[in-house]
């Protein structure tokens, strides 16, 4: 059977912790990491090279009550070392479902998970392997929305897909404005003229730099990750 042809040959999915959740109030959610998974594995298919960087927001809600007051780069490390949970599952869900997943942590723990290396990380995309990037950029007062895109980068992605709960950049909230629409695509200066907060202003400014496209897309509408690899209207495309 002839390939199918995509429209990105190398992606870099930005998944956010509380998409782990589904209707939990935190922590993760077996049914809903299963089902993320299962939109993996049909992209990999496809014979996509993907790259994820996760967040920590769904394990850090469950200890933020504790974490007020304290000093922001503690509570940052302790952010860091809940991607590297929510990385770990997410591998071990993957490597069940039979992709090959390998976890890269930016900060150095050894027992559990191999450090960052980019020749290492090519090297796993190329063999077809999945590779979870975890631990942001292992700085304090950077985003996993920096480490997006600082990944991205990196390893030379064709866009950053950016998955969140709405399909896209709406004209105005959504939920609150009946009459919002969805931007098709938009560039990278008009979205933040419009101040659309799509990334935060570090990520975006090194997108931008580099010329590296995002793709804002919801990761809780079945079949629009394989949608979006394949080129279709899906979401919002921001671009030079």
């Amino acid at each position: 059977m002839a390939p199918v042809q995509t429209a990105h040959h190398r992606i870099l999915l930005k998944l956010s912790g509380e998409a782990l959740m589904g209707d939990d109030a935190y922590g993760i959610n077996h049914a809903t990491i299963q089902r993320i998974v299962g939109e993996i594995a049909e992209v990999t298919r496809l014979g996509v090279e993907l790259a994820v960087v996760i967040g920590g927001g769904n394990i850090f809600r469950g200890v933020a009550g504790g974490s007020v007051g304290m000093d922001r780069a503690t509570a940052d490390y302790m952010g860091m070392l809940a991607t590297v949970m929510n990385a770990l599952a997410l591998a071990d869900t993957m490597n069940k479902a039979g992709l090959t997943a390998r976890v890269m942590s930016a900060i150095a723990i050894e027992q559990v998970v191999e450090p960052y290396v980019r020749p290492k990380a090519l090297q796993y995309l190329e063999e077809g392997k999945v590779v979870v990037f975890a631990a942001g950029t292992g700085n304090p007062f950077f985003t996993t929305d920096t480490a997006a895109a600082l990944r991205g980068a990196e390893i030379g992605a064709d866009v950053v897909l950016k998955a969140t709960k709405v399909d896209g950049v709406y004209t105005a909230d959504p939920k609150k404005d009946p009459t919002a629409t969805r931007y098709h695509r938009i560039s990278f200066d008009e979205a933040m003229a419009r101040n659309l907060g799509i990334m935060d202003a570090t990520a975006f400014a090194l997108c931008r730099d580099q010329k590296l496209p995002i793709k804002v897309f919801s990761i809780f509408k079945a079949g629009a990750l394989r949608r979006v690899v394949l080129g279709e209207d899906e979401g919002t495309l921001v671009h030079v």
